[in-house]
């Protein structure tokens, strides 16, 4: 008996050794994340965890680096005309894409006709309303025509809902089956809440990738995935919930990586929903919660309270903006304006993955509307489930993390003018922001700019049509022989290509 027990131990040891060389051996990066993408068309997805693949896998022309600066993609280089009505871009040569076909500027003007195309549903759509044709004098320069001018075009460019596809792909209808893309890593096999592996492409134009693949493992819970990397099981983890992150401050084991946001939570509320469709009922809403609190609950206070825009060249300090401090005196009288005293029941939806702060939020919110006499009713929902209903605009209000870009309008086009594609999510429009929206845009002072956004977000702020919250870190974690890793405020995960693993 003591023999045969010393064989099974000798061999569950020669097991594991096994197991463990191998993983050193390898060069294939093994990440972690709690939430799967939700689809494979770069331009109608919304989810970040749907970026986060994505973004590997296709690109756009241009692309933003750690410190929001517009660099270098698929296209080499750009100029603006002096009268501000044509952007040239001379793309890259020598591309192709990772079913080998050649990329050219056909693939461009396909990618862009297919973006605005109404029936596509493409989530950026509003961004590029004033591309009014596109010229291509050869293979490898494209030609934007404008409308009229558009100060910040070039950086709506630099996001995976503009990646470049394949026009043979657009013309066979399979962009959302496929995900054949350019970017430096190709698409083995996704399954679905399971896992995803991706390969290095042999012929990408950069430097890298550096490993001969990822392996995307989810694991809904972040504590797993904790466990996991203290372990050494996994090699990268993207991290959402400050409640896990913050325990890997001081883990002399493993290196955590938390850079601020420009994404922000918020608590949208659809205007055209009575009683929400009144702006005493709203501003009441505004002015019952207290968002440090909020964001002390829910995220460890990790972040910071703030208004609409994110971006610290354009974002006004929240005291100056309507009812940024709780005012319960203020809220009541407002809702007694509006003849709710007695107030009222609202639903709120919220995904039970992105952000996972989310039902904390909500929980905490419903606990502070109670004051004013509002019942909050919570529905969690599977992001999937979440995603589909927040794009149908089918919610009275919406715990949502929506994405930060590092121009105003670029952020904001969608939702806030009233032809933009995701207007009916957000539920809410007006000539003022209208006018304001079409100003920024075609602004080329950048004083005046800032003064025409800084009364966007004091408009928006005393309108309430959304409840600003907070925003909060991006975080990554990994093994300190992980190397090259820059984040960004983005949580763009691109620099994975330049990563290499020194075990």
């Amino acid at each position: 008996m003591r023999k045969i027990m010393l064989i099974c131990v000798v061999a569950l040891f020669t097991l594991w050794v096994g197991t463990v060389a191998a993983q050193e051996a390898s060069n294939v990066l093994i990440m972690a994340r709690a939430a799967d993408t939700t689809g494979l068309d770069p331009h109608t997805q919304t989810a970040f965890a749907s970026f986060r693949l994505l973004e590997l896998i296709y690109e756009p022309l241009v692309n933003l680096d750690e410190n929001l600066n517009v660099i270098p993609a698929l296209a080499e280089s750009w100029e603006f005309s002096e009268d501000g009505m044509t952007l040239t871009l001379n793309l890259r040569q020598g591309v192709t894409f990772h079913n080998g076909a050649e990329f050219t500027a056909e693939d461009v003007v396909a990618t862009f006709n297919r973006i605005l195309d109404e029936a596509t549903a493409a989530a950026a759509r509003a961004n590029y309303l004033n591309i009014a044709s596109i010229d291509t004098p050869d293979d490898y320069t494209v030609v934007f025509n404008l409308s009229q001018p558009d100060v910040p075009l070039l950086a709506a460019l630099a996001t995976t809902n503009a990646a470049i596809v394949d026009s043979a792909d657009i013309e066979s209808g399979d962009v959302a089956t496929i995900a054949n893309g350019t970017g430096p890593f190709v698409l083995d096999n996704w399954t679905p809440e399971e896992v995803t592996t991706l390969s290095a492409n042999p012929n990408w134009w950069g430097e890298g990738p550096n490993v001969d693949g990822i392996e995307i493992r989810i694991i809904p819970d972040e504590t797993s995935i904790l466990a996991a990397l203290r372990a050494g099981t996994i090699d990268f983890a993207l991290l959402n919930d400050p409640l896990v992150a913050t325990l890997l401050i001081d883990d002399p084991n493993i290196i955590l990586n938390r850079v601020p946001s420009i994404s922000y939570n918020v608590l949208q509320l659809r205007a055209v929903v009575p009683p929400l469709d009144q702006l005493e009922v709203r501003q009441a809403i505004s002015c019952a919660i207290d968002r440090q609190e909020v964001l002390d609950v829910a995220s460890l206070g990790e972040g910071q309270v703030t208004g609409p825009l994110t971006m610290a060249t354009f974002a006004l300090p929240p005291n100056e903006l309507f009812c940024y401090e709780k005012d319960l005196d203020r809220a009541r009288d407002l809702m007694a304006q509006a003849g709710m005293e007695d107030g009222f029941t609202l639903n709120v939806i919220a995904a039970n993955a992105e952000p996972p702060t989310a039902l904390s939020e909500a929980q905490n919110i419903q606990a502070q509307l109670a004051e004013i006499n509002i019942t909050v009713e919570i529905e969690a929902l599977e992001l999937s489930v979440y995603v589909d209903r927040w794009l149908a605009g089918d919610f009275d209000a919406a715990i949502a993390q929506n994405g930060g870009r590092p121009d105003p309008y670029t952020m904001y086009a969608r939702y806030w003018q009233s032809t933009g594609n995701l207007n009916n999510v957000a539920g809410y429009s007006d000539a003022t922001l209208d006018d304001l929206m079409a100003r920024g845009r075609s602004e080329i002072d950048p004083e005046a700019r800032y003064e025409i956004f800084a009364e966007f977000q004091r408009y928006l702020a005393e309108q309430a049509p959304w409840v600003w919250l907070f925003v909060g870190y991006e975080y990554t974690a990994q093994q300190p022989y992980v190397m090259g890793f820059v984040p960004t405020p983005t949580d763009s995960l691109l620099s994975l290509a330049q990563v290499t693993l020194e075990r």
